[in-house]
């Protein structure tokens, strides 16, 4: 009997401690996170964007339905998003919840997507934008905010951590630096210490690495801007150190432009062409960088000599690298919806530090909060001072402007023009 009761004492902690456990479980859950609406009452939300999937997303319904369990929330796949995002708005079946871009600011195609977003810098609604980086939420010249950043981007480059700790190097964060590691990793024999994608002139090798460079020559210059987004001839002479850079950077001899050309695309191909494992550096994108996890499996290379890896910013200055933090994709609220009250509860539920970080990790994107350290792939980012962080939005520049420095770049880096050319040729390029 003594034997018994000692049983059945040891199984009723056990069960008591189990219970207490998931008590803290639940309130960790529901830190930070109160529901302002009946939680009882059948709710529906309509999300839309141009992902063909969006399984970080629905993640995240599945949290919110541990908060509002009637809730039905639904991703929908709009083809051609940018051009009929507008017209979706405007019918009968519109979503509460939609995808945004902030580079439709101002045009007039793109009209209705801003027309119909609500004022979510509205202080009634509750949503804490103090967690996102500041740079990237950007209000209209009304101080209206008709869209907050989910996802960011930024150019940089992939690093084989592996083979610098094998060779005995460290990732470089001056552009003497890199240039010494890659002459480093020539004279141990590898052939390609730093690659690229450079078959067409969009997110290039030579754009990736000077881009975030050329911001940082006009920040704070409004004259520069006014003249670069004018399309205004004489503009073409704040290129040329940009461009000068370019041509020191080939004639340092950091990177094989012949192995690169072979590279198909920006995207698959850079990924499986790094995980060969035998390129120390291989610039790229943050959304290729998001590929990269699921393409794991599918190298044999990878699969066979598994390598870690990280992202970090390219160096072009002997300054330090500077950090180009770009939304990527933002959420708006239709004002029109049916649903609002409960799209906006979910807004709210959604733009908080834990929520936007877990929904970048999974989709594999930056996040767009203040806290980077928490995923090593962009932990390198949240290191770059602040002075060093820029945001073309802040800064001014348009589309039309950046096109000009993309072709004149990718001239320049082919080896089609020379410096004066492409400074001469400004505001004739087109896309």
């Amino acid at each position: 009997m003594k034997k018994i009761m000692c049983l059945l004492l040891v199984v009723m902690m056990i069960t008591g401690m189990a219970a207490c456990s998931g008590e803290k479980k639940e309130e960790a859950v529901a830190e930070g996170f109160k529901p302002s609406l009946d939680t009882s009452v059948k709710y529906r939300i309509k999300v839309a964007g141009g992902y063909d999937n969006f399984e970080a997303l629905e993640a995240e319904f599945d949290r919110f339905k541990q908060y509002y369990p009637n809730v039905e929330m639904m991703y929908t796949k709009i083809d051609d998003y940018n051009n009929m995002i507008g017209t979706v708005l405007n019918g009968n079946d519109a979503p509460d919840i939609y995808v945004n871009y902030s580079w439709m600011y101002g045009r007039e195609q793109y009209k209705a997507s801003i027309d119909h977003a609500e004022d979510l810098a509205d202080p009634a609604l509750g949503i804490d934008l103090g967690c996102i980086r500041s740079n990237i939420v950007l209000n209209t010249d009304d101080g209206k905010l008709p869209m907050v950043p989910v996802f960011s981007n930024t150019y940089g480059m992939l690093v084989n951590k592996s083979l610098f700790e094998k060779e005995g190097l460290k990732v470089p964060t001056t552009y003497r630096e890199l240039v010494e590691v890659c002459e480093a990793f020539s004279k141990k024999g590898y052939k390609n210490p730093m690659m690229g994608y450079t078959q067409k002139e969009t997110t290039s090798l030579f754009i990736l690495m000077i881009y975030p460079f050329f911001c940082g020559t006009v920040a704070g210059d409004k004259e520069a801007v006014r003249k670069l987004n004018a399309l205004d001839p004489s503009a073409g002479e704040y290129m040329r150190t940009s461009l000068e850079k370019i041509v020191q950077f080939k004639n340092d001899g950091c990177a094989d432009l012949d192995a690169c050309a072979k590279i198909e695309n920006n995207y698959d191909a850079v990924i499986l062409r790094f995980f060969e494992g035998d390129v120390p550096m291989m610039t790229c994108s943050g959304d290729t960088v998001s590929g990269t996890a699921k393409r794991e499996s599918r190298s044999e290379a990878f699969i066979a000599s598994p390598f870690n890896y990280t992202f970090v910013p390219i160096p072009m200055s002997d300054e330090g690298a500077n950090f180009l933090d770009v939304p990527n994709l933002q959420f708006s609220v239709n004002k029109d919806s049916k649903n609002l009250d409960i799209a906006n509860e979910f807004m709210r539920f959604l733009i908080t530090s834990t929520e936007l970080n877990e929904m970048a990790q999974k989709k594999g994107l930056m996040s767009s909060t203040k806290d980077l350290s928490f995923n090593s792939m962009y932990a390198a980012f949240g290191t770059v001072p602040e002075s060093r962080i820029l945001s073309p939005e802040v800064i001014g520049l348009t589309d039309d402007a950046v096109i000009q420095l993309r072709q004149a770049v990718y001239g320049v880096g082919i080896g089609t023009m020379t410096v004066d050319d492409a400074v001469a040729e400004f505001g004739t390029f087109t896309q």
